[in-house]
């Protein structure tokens, strides 16, 4: 017998083991008003509400709807309500710009699109037959007691189009079906072994990679989500106090804010010896890894993986054998990308790049075959990243594709190398990352002008009005020309290595 996986089999039983028991724990300071604390039989109930009410839309199966929100109990129940009944949700970056919203909402061909309220000017620029402002239109969107049509299933089916920067200039709708995310969820929840006491405190956003798949796999183990809106260290701290924390997900970057609240801290540092903190986006240093375990009694869990993998591909987790081994060697350990997954097999091929094979990548780029059949040649998923793999440990050491990891984030070196060409003053210019203590990597901008009088400020005041805000230059220099080969491609490796020199790896 043959029965289809699908995301709505997390909800279901959440629903029939655990009913009364609460499911989330929504932001309580936000535009839009608190949904409070609600049960399991309430998020169920309003996730299918949300599907009668595509239903009554005319929005079919395989319909693309698009959500733009911060965390919120809202979105976490569409992440039921639109792909439990085979519509794809299109979870979007809420930090893009204006223009960046509309690219993909009209490139994912998005019937529905869900705005938060602190984002109401996109309404100005963005359109659907159907937009939406969250707490604003709950009646439209969650209000109800009417039953959706039945779903047979599909678990080739896509259930969520995501949207990544890459090495091209516009982000690529990445199609993760219901078994890619069934599958991510269920051995992402085994190898941080969730269960049904644990708290999930989302310091991720859930449109990154869909909550790395937290979202399917604690509901379906009946766990409690604690909505984390804006991140900030001390308030991470002081939700960890008040529901009783015991793991989260997190960029670099958080793992700084966390450790910065700790020192403001007064009294112990709540969640020692319960929390464990899962990290990816790019390794952080040695030395960072030893505070979280010392300062914060937290245990470091490092992930590595890619949007178009589920995300996850490896795990790092501390092992018995490392027991009689010193802090800082332990830290060292931890600080490497980690061994292949359950069902996850990894290969280097002779150009150095990390090569993976698993049923959790995705099934292609939304209208782009050809970036598919690139990224997926041989039958193997290139993941642009170089590496080594020694002793069932693999460690990334450098980027080959043209990608920036700042505060967990892709940017595309291109994308913002577009927006600089853009203004009048720039003849030439060269996106590269360099190292950075708080953000893992910084995006700098090499740039040669025309003569004309131009300043650092300037040109990144004028990047935003093209680029989201993590996205645009922090760092700008002038140069009087940039190094090219003889057929005059620009030679980057040469940018980087002033910034890099000194690093084992090519990668922060």
């Amino acid at each position: 017998m043959f029965y289809d996986l699908g995301v709505r089999d997390f909800l279901d039983r959440a629903e029939s083991v655990y009913p009364d028991r609460i499911a989330v724990v929504d932001e309580p300071d936000q535009p839009a008003a608190p949904w409070g604390e609600v049960t399991y039989r309430e998020l169920a109930r309003r996730a299918g509400a949300q599907a009668a009410n595509l239903d009554a839309l005319g929005v079919p199966v395989g319909g693309r709807v698009a959500i733009v929100s911060h965390n919120s109990a809202r979105l976490l129940t569409s992440f039921f309500g639109v792909s439990g009944w085979g519509r794809v949700l299109v979870p979007v970056n809420f930090r893009l710009a204006a223009a960046e919203v509309r690219y993909i909402v009209e490139h994912s061909g998005a019937e529905v699109v869900m705005i938060d309220p602190e984002l109401k000017p996109l309404l100005d620029t963005v359109t659907a037959k159907h937009v939406y402002v969250l707490g604003e239109h709950d009646e439209q969107i969650f209000g109800g007691d009417g039953e959706p049509r039945p779903w047979a299933g599909d678990e080739s089916a896509t259930a969520t189009l995501n949207y990544t920067s890459g090495t091209t200039a516009r982000p690529k709708g990445v199609q993760l079906t219901h078994r890619n995310l069934w599958l991510n969820a269920a051995v992402f929840g085994l190898h941080t072994t969730l269960n049904d006491n644990d708290v999930l405190l989302h310091t991720l956003p859930m449109f990154h990679a869909n909550g790395w798949g937290m979202p399917y796999a604690v509901t379906g183990l009946g766990g409690r989500h604690i909505v984390l809106r804006k991140v900030d260290g001390t308030e991470i701290l002081r939700r960890i106090e008040e529901h009783g924390v015991t793991i989260m997900c997190a960029a670099p970057a958080v793992v700084t804010a966390a450790l910065d609240g700790a020192a403001k801290w007064e009294g112990e540092v709540p969640g020692r010896d319960r929390v464990r903190i899962v990290v990816a986006g790019a390794p952080p240093p040695t030395r960072t890894i030893e505070r979280v375990r010392a300062e914060l009694g937290w245990e470091f869990i490092q992930i590595y993986g890619l949007t178009e993998t589920s995300p996850l591909l490896t795990v790092n987790r501390f092992r018995s054998e490392w027991a009689d081994l010193d802090p800082h060697e332990q830290a060292k350990r931890l600080g490497r990308a980690g061994t292949p997954a359950l069902g996850v097999r990894v290969s280097i091929d002779t150009d150095g790049e990390v090569l993976v094979q698993s049923n959790m990548n995705l099934d292609g780029y939304w209208e782009n075959p050809e970036e598919t059949a690139r990224v997926q040649e041989g039958n193997w998923f290139h993941t642009g990243d170089g590496g080594s793999f020694t002793d069932g440990y693999l460690t990334i050491a450098d980027r080959k594709k043209d990608v920036i990891i700042t505060g967990g984030e892709n940017v595309s070196s291109i994308e913002v190398e577009d927006a600089l060409s853009s203004h009048p003053a720039v003849r030439e210019v060269a996106v590269i990352g360099i190292p950075d203590q708080k953000w893992g990597e910084l995006v700098t901008a090499l740039v040669v002008t025309d003569g004309s009088p131009v300043t650092a400020e300037e040109l990144i005041t004028h990047c935003r009005d093209y680029l989201a805000g993590y996205k645009c230059p922090k760092r700008v220099e002038f140069l009087d020309e940039l190094p090219r080969t003889a057929t005059g491609k620009i030679q980057k490796f040469k940018l980087r290595k002033p910034f890099w020199d000194g690093q084992d790896r090519q990668v922060n």
